[in-house]
């Protein structure tokens, strides 16, 4: 059986589920820009910036609850003109991944803002079968905030 896999906003996350996530080693290799250590007030910056692009944009990044539990955050965050997708797991659920991906992806084609996705992508990510299956291209390198990352675009209009 399936497990059920929903959304809700990172608000009705308990704090401390957020910070021990986000303070896994294992979570930092796949993000180069998480340099920093993560304590209480991180946790409740990190939510007011999420909840901020909600009220500007309408759309913003969820927690991932599976059987109701909190497995980590995913969601579209608009970066000028382009609505980047990004997806972070905790460790012991990284497999769920696709699966998570294909949900929210279907909900971008579903909404008539999002004429496309990116995905940013560190190059020591090797595993970009799942990107092409769902149809994204390789646009190349780009430089965001002194990290080089990998991007890709998939077109939902």
């Amino acid at each position: 059986m399936n497990p059920e896999i929903t959304f809700t906003r990172l608000p009705l996350i308990e704090p401390k589920e957020i910070l021990t996530h986000m303070s896994d080693p294992r979570v930092a290799e796949h993000m180069p820009l998480l340099t920093a250590k993560w304590d209480a007030a991180a946790v409740g910056e990190f939510v007011a910036i999420k909840e901020a692009c909600w009220s500007r944009d309408g759309l913003g990044h969820w927690a991932i609850l599976c059987d109701d539990n909190y497995v980590g955050w995913c969601g579209f965050q608009k970066e000028g003109d382009e609505w980047d997708y990004g997806l972070v797991l905790k460790p012991e659920f990284f497999g769920l991944g696709i699966r998570i991906s294909r949900k929210a992806i279907k909900f971008a084609f579903a909404d008539r803002r999002i004429p496309f996705v990116t995905f940013l992508l560190p190059p020591l990510r090797n595993n970009l079968g799942a990107l092409t299956k769902f149809g994204a291209i390789f646009v190349g390198e780009i430089e965001f905030d002194g990290s080089t990352f990998l991007k890709f675009r998939l077109e939902t209009a």
